[in-house]
């Protein structure tokens, strides 16, 4: 697996304090946090575009407490932030086109939760002609036993499934 940084964006899913919190299996939302945040450091570095999701719960006036990003990973200038109102970041929000206009062909996908809105962006991706990579321990399941079985099983079918620091030395390594 090759990819391009400059032609490649870090899709990071629904990494908001609600939801980190909740502290998923097998990885804690402290540590899916910090390894996205070093994947979009090094990828920004690198040249290539980070994209931030959150969603937003349609039809009512106010979010939950913690709707926003996590402190580690606040939008800065040039990321794409996408609020999304259904499971995938792709449907309703122009993403796919944001992507192209960035010269992106490939995706990195990282965030919560491995099986809701990471595994549906990532079909989504594909679906628009993405490549796709996984970054396996930047996400997790809501629990061990599921996020394994997409990690073995349904993600590779998608694209290739690597761990951060793997992908972080393919970045180190232009």
């Amino acid at each position: 697996m090759t990819f391009v940084a400059a032609r490649t964006a870090l899709i990071a899913v629904d990494l908001m304090p609600r939801l980190v919190d909740q502290d998923m299996g097998p990885h804690r939302g402290a540590d899916v946090v910090a390894r996205t945040a070093e994947l979009a450091t090094a990828l920004r570095a690198a040249g290539g575009t980070v994209v931030l999701v959150r969603v937003e719960r349609p039809n009512v006036t106010e979010q939950p407490p913690g709707s926003g990003f996590v402190p580690e990973l606040q939008p800065l200038p040039g990321d794409v932030v996408v609020v999304k109102r259904t499971i995938g970041a792709f449907y309703g929000t122009g993403l796919a086109d944001e992507l192209r206009a960035h010269g992106v062909d490939t995706v990195i996908m990282a965030g919560l939760a491995t099986t809701m809105g990471v595994e549906s962006t990532a079909r989504a991706a594909a679906d628009h002609g993405f490549e796709v990579i996984f970054a396996a321990d930047a996400m997790s399941g809501t629990t061990a036993a599921e996020h394994d079985h997409a990690r073995t099983v349904i993600l590779p079918r998608f694209g290739a499934v690597h761990d951060t620091k793997h992908l972080l030395s393919m970045l180190s390594a232009g």
